[in-house]
């Protein structure tokens, strides 16, 4: 199995960690675990309800249209922390309805912590192992008993990894978007949760992104991380106004990463582990005339998005698209940093 170290150094505490408590039970949740059959399991040969000494962390803010099937999929868990950011529609009933626990977070006024190491440091978590899902995420039977078996056999093997990275497919248009350069796309999601923050890239503070971390990375204080064998769904882009929705807080953030030229993020290397060379592929791109027409030749030509049919070229399209609005936000942030800074 493929081993990686994950090289580079996690951000701080700004404090010692006091554990959060769960919000009460919303009186909503009862009727609306009936709507939605909340002891229904989903298909497929899953481990046993609440049999793996896991808990999952899952960062919400109205996802009321897809935090049910998330969690349908997890209840083989211990333990599942939903972390919101005070939604206004049914997010926190419908959670509590699946069985989860709901946590409320609440920004600095520079934005941070971020909401993901604040959850890693306040959550009282009951287990060593921490699972990190999306509620557009979907997990899938195979990959939760791939879980179930790498941490059980880890207990009793002498800690021969502390994370592991999980590949995940990108449904987009109803397909699975194989090529393009979104597949494989690994990250490192199940991690011992002492050992592992986010980074911290810059100084960025509330780049009016969205709730959560974009774009970046569990990096661990020490240990290795291997490879899991199964893959996990992503439906994060239901129809194309989501897709440049999110995508338009995601320039954002690109642009404030380009203006920290990425200090203090996971260190760019050609021949480090998967989200390494990405960010040394990104790293040189950005030097690059013409970019958004390169990025659309790369991710159709290269990465032979045209093999996954319409769907393929139109995600190739709003790729170009995506970095356009990166470079011209970048450029935009110059030239008002430039005249801010003008006698």
């Amino acid at each position: 199995m493929m081993v990686v170290n994950s090289g580079t150094s996690v951000p701080a505490a700004a404090a010692p960690a006091r554990h959060a408590r769960p919000v009460e039970r919303d009186g909503r949740a009862d009727a609306l675990g009936a709507q939605v059959s909340a002891d229904r399991l989903p298909e497929g040969a899953w481990p046993g309800a609440a049999t793996v000494p896991v808990s999952v962390l899952i960062p919400v803010k109205n996802e009321q249209r897809n935090i049910v099937e998330c969690i349908r999929r997890l209840r083989w868990a211990r333990q599942i922390a939903v972390i919101d950011s005070h939604s206004t529609d049914e997010t926190v009933p419908l959670a509590q309805a699946m069985g989860a626990e709901v946590y409320q977070f609440d920004y600095g006024p520079e934005g941070w912590p971020k909401k993901k190491n604040w959850a890693l440091e306040h959550v009282p978590w009951r287990h060593e192992w921490v699972l990190i899902m999306d509620a557009d995420e979907h997990m899938t039977p195979e990959l939760a008993e791939e879980i179930r078996r790498v941490v059980t056999d880890q207990g009793a093997s002498g800690r021969p990894f502390d994370a592991w990275w999980i590949n995940r497919r990108f449904i987009f248009m109803g397909r699975w978007i194989r090529r393009c350069g979104y597949y494989p796309s690994w990250n490192i999601r199940l991690f011992r949760h002492a050992l592992g923050r986010y980074e911290r890239i810059g100084d960025l503070g509330d780049t009016g992104s969205g709730d959560n971390e974009v774009h970046e990375h569990i990096v661990l204080s020490s240990g290795q991380a291997g490879y899991l064998k199964n893959d996990f769904l992503h439906y994060a882009y239901p129809d194309i106004a989501t897709w440049v929705e999110k995508h338009n807080r995601y320039s954002t953030w690109e642009a404030h990463a380009a203006a920290a030229g990425d200090a203090g993020g996971l260190e760019p290397s050609l021949f480090g582990g998967p989200i390494a060379r990405r960010r040394w592929l990104k790293a040189r791109s950005r030097r690059l005339p013409l970019r958004p027409t390169l990025r659309f030749l790369y991710a159709y030509v290269l990465k032979r998005g045209f093999l996954d049919g319409y769907p393929g070229f139109v995600f190739c399209r709003l790729l170009a698209i995506y970095e356009f609005l990166s470079v011209a936000k970048h450029h935009e942030m110059q030239a008002q940093r430039r005249v801010k800074d003008a006698p």
